[in-house]
């Protein structure tokens, strides 16, 4: 798909939570939050994340005890309804509106990147009446509106960082310094990492990459990656014979055809959908799950998904067996 350019901004708010003394107990609904708070915050907090391995946030069911986890936690990150749709009630309801962050909310306006290069570091100046700090891209429903899946991209994900940071100076218990110098490091490594992951897919031109959805999207158009189709437009629902048929017919036009598939998703499904076709085969987890909870944790999730890719190229690939 060709790239779409996107009217991206981050509109901080003013949040309105009374800070408890000690406030270090944080809880995100996905691991990839979790490894931009400790990129963030480093080992100076207690961050737990609500979806365990092997479960999609798409139709995650939330037992008795995370819903207590989610009461004394002192501030809660997730990325938005239109992606932890077990969390959208909840979360923007009275009890955890004002300790809750969300990095995308439909229900807000769009504002342009130009205005976040503007005013991003004037908010604290506004009279916001939202309590909810938003990186607003656009509603999104799988299959038919802009991609939730936002922490794949480097530099989104140093936006959210950059959200984090402000939600977290409002806590007396953290140095404010080591903050500052924590997010500094972060974007300089992200940065310098990004450069290397580019340079490294330079050997990817005749390569048609596929996805099992479009959780890969971002990530591709961000480092400028065929995305050739994908499974399922929607994990939640299976695909209709006409899509599969198509994706079917594009696997077997294409050159050097690799699927990127998914730890957290039926592997015989897609198997039996690529049955007889000759396609490479290689998995990449957006969730991050072995990726160990540490200040660097994030950059090297993004290395872990190059590895995944640079795995197609057809000296690297493993083939079905049919």
């Amino acid at each position: 798909m060709p790239y779409k350019s996107l009217p991206i901004a981050i509109a901080l708010t003013a949040l309105t939570w009374t800070v408890p003394a000690s406030a270090t107990d944080i809880v995100t609904s996905i691991k990839p939050l979790e490894l931009l708070v400790k990129a963030v915050a480093g080992e100076s907090v207690s961050v737990s994340t609500l979806i365990p391995p092997g479960s999609s946030p798409h139709n995650y069911s939330m037992k008795p005890s995370q819903r207590q986890a989610l009461a004394q936690a002192d501030v809660i990150f997730w990325v938005g309804p239109d992606m932890e749709t077990f969390l959208g009630r909840l979360l923007k309801g009275k009890e955890f509106h004002e300790k809750s962050v969300a990095f995308l909310d439909s229900d807000d306006l769009d504002t342009t990147e130009e205005d976040h290069a503007d005013h991003g570091h004037q908010h604290e100046e506004h009279d916001h009446h939202d309590h909810t700090e938003n990186l607003n891209l656009h509603e999104h429903d799988h299959g038919e509106g802009e991609d939730p899946h936002i922490w794949v991209d480097p530099m989104l994900a140093l936006k959210m960082a950059t959200d984090i940071r402000q939600a977290l100076a409002r806590f007396d218990s953290l140095n404010q310094s080591e903050l500052d110098a924590n997010l500094a490091r972060f974007e300089a490594d992200l940065r310098a990492s990004e450069q290397s992951i580019r340079a490294s897919f330079s050997g990817l031109a005749n390569v048609s990459l596929f996805a099992y959805h479009d959780a890969f999207t971002r990530y591709a158009e961000h480092y400028g990656l065929s995305l050739e189709g994908t499974l399922t437009l929607n994990p939640e629902l299976s695909p209709g014979a006409r899509h599969i048929a198509n994706v079917q017919n594009k696997l077997q036009a294409a050159t050097h055809p690799c699927l990127l598939t998914e730890p957290q998703f039926n592997r015989q499904w897609w198997r039996s959908i690529t049955e007889g076709i000759d396609v490479t085969f290689s998995t990449w987890d957006p969730l991050a799950t072995e990726i160990a909870s540490t200040p660097s944790g994030y950059v090297e999730f993004q290395q872990s998904v190059a590895e995944a890719v640079l795995a197609c190229l057809p000296e690297q690939a493993q083939h079905q067996g049919n």
